[in-house]
């Protein structure tokens, strides 16, 4: 499986980001300009996720995120895991929004 750390990601020019939190966490704080599709909404919302870029998935701290991205790949997206996920990008001291 594909990884990336989050400085790693911090410094791609405009990465296409999916996080695959709950509603509520992701209200609660997220990385600027992420695609929000819940891990549970994730099939049903393929049509969404580009298949022709690298696709780099979020979670919390990257177990969600592995299972997507595995998922991901089996469909033949370029799909990278996010290592720490979110708590690793708060952590790294990078910026995050709030809300929907």
């Amino acid at each position: 499986m594909k990884e990336i750390t989050v400085t790693e990601l911090s410094v791609l020019d405009a990465p296409v980001v999916i996080d695959v939190r709950e509603p509520g966490e992701y209200e609660a704080a997220h990385v600027p300009g992420v695609m929000h599709i819940p891990m549970a909404e994730i099939v049903e919302r393929m049509g969404e996720i580009p298949a022709d870029v690298p696709v780099h998935v979020i979670c919390a701290v990257g177990g969600r995120s592995a299972q997507v991205v595995e998922y991901l790949a089996a469909h033949g997206h370029d799909a990278v895991n996010i290592a720490g996920g979110t708590k690793a990008w708060q952590q790294a001291g990078l910026p995050t929004e709030q809300g929907a």
